[in-house]
């Protein structure tokens, strides 16, 4: 990161930095033994303290550095919250704590980058990116948010501003998250708000790929991606960009593009509004840990419009997002991510209809799919459900006949 700016530092640049390694998933399993009160909590907070330490001795040989003091202070807060007993509403915990996880990650990052001769201002995204309270999931309040980031537009010309993504504030000045891999959205409101020439995403893939390449061979990378595409895709759950981030920049006009970090030089991808697509090959995009469930009435009543919006507005009250869906005349089924305390918190609200479902599955959406690549991907899994339109195949699967 230090080299890519190094290359860059005549340009007027805002970094926006997400929590470093596997921080999010040590601080999610930190809430959940905090929440429950297991015996291990200060052991898992322990282990997250010494992760940062390490990182921190490697970059800062003089342990009188400032940044050692402000690490360890942004730690004394989550302990101060460790002490108390939980908030009851477990959002609202985990946006406490997990938060903590850019906030350490940003002033690491600054103070380095300040280390080495370029100037860095660091600042609180939560006192800029304002959200209401709907906590693990917050909806941003754009007008606000534009005011604050644009009052402090001018320090760009002497600093370059470093901030977190993923998080934001409420106006009781509580942390708010806006759902994982949010740093790509918080970039993109960041941008649109100081309308930016361009956004760059750092990964450690050559650009957007058409699968993952970790779960197949061969992989391609999209020389450009259309808005509108990219919206699609990312709807799907490609992860290599949060669904939210393209509909800022959309507006905008601004072109997002996604780059290699460690080959800086390479063209990546560009998102932007022109029309040109690839179309030659297939957009495989894969979500795990999946479940079907499927809702019927006791008296085996039709599923009306009437009951599809009660269903509807529960889902949205406990906001699972619906990934897959199909009704026939006496069933609703959806395909929603597994979330242990939303699963839960619906099967109990939904009592009162007779309920099946099914987990541990995988959906998959294949974009301008051919037959070819339909009976590839499927070959020897068991479908439970499966959907084509003129562009989209989406299956859910299981890998076995149980």
């Amino acid at each position: 990161m230090a080299n890519i700016m190094l290359a860059n530092k005549s340009d007027q640049i805002l970094i926006v930095v997400s929590a470093m390694g596997k921080t999010t998933n040590s601080l999610e399993n930190l809430t959940e033994s905090y929440v429950n009160q297991k015996p291990d909590v200060h052991l898992l907070f322990d282990e997250i303290k010494q992760h940062h330490e390490n990182i921190l001795t490697g970059l800062f040989k003089d342990r009188s550095h400032s940044v050692f003091d402000e690490i360890a202070n942004a730690f004394i807060e989550i302990d101060w919250i460790l002490e108390d007993e939980p908030h009851p509403e477990y959002d609202f915990n985990y946006d406490q704590l997990v938060s903590i996880g850019e906030i350490v990650s940003s002033r690491i990052v600054g103070a380095y980058l300040n280390s080495i001769g370029i100037k860095t201002k660091w600042m609180d995204a939560r006192g800029l990116i304002h959200t209401d309270n709907r906590y693990r999931e917050g909806k941003v309040d754009l007008d606000k948010t534009c005011i604050s980031i644009q009052n402090v537009a001018a320090i760009l010309n002497e600093y370059c501003i470093i901030s977190q993504g993923f998080i934001g504030g409420t106006t009781e000045n509580f942390t708010t998250t806006l759902g994982r891999e949010g740093s790509d959205y918080s970039a993109a409101i960041f941008a649109s708000c100081l309308n930016a020439e361009s956004l760059t995403i750092w990964k450690d893939v050559p650009g957007v790929l058409n699968a993952d390449p970790k779960l197949f061979d061969d992989t391609r990378a999209y020389g450009h991606i259309p808005y509108v595409e990219a919206l699609e895709m990312s709807y799907y759950g490609a992860s290599v960009i949060h669904p939210k981030t393209i509909k800022p920049l959309q507006n905008a006009g601004i072109p997002l593009l996604v780059k290699p970090f460690m080959k800086p030089d390479e063209n990546g991808t560009r998102i932007d509004g022109e029309s040109d697509f690839d179309r030659s090959f297939p957009a495989i995009i894969v979500k795990k840990e999946q479940v079907l469930l499927s809702v019927r009435l006791a008296d085996l009543s039709f599923i009306d419009e009437a009951i599809l919006s009660q269903i509807f507005a529960l889902l949205s009250s406990i906001n699972i997002k619906i990934n897959m869906m199909q009704v026939s005349a006496l069933s609703l089924s959806i395909c929603f991510d597994n979330h242990d305390v939303k699963f839960k918190s619906l099967l109990k609200e939904l009592s009162d209809y007779k309920v099946r479902y099914n987990t541990g599955l995988e959906l998959i959406t294949i974009r301008h799919y051919s037959r070819q690549d339909i009976d590839k991907i499927t070959a020897n899994r068991f479908i439970l459900l499966e959907q084509l339109s003129r562009n989209t195949a989406q299956f859910i699967l299981k890998t076995s006949i149980e």
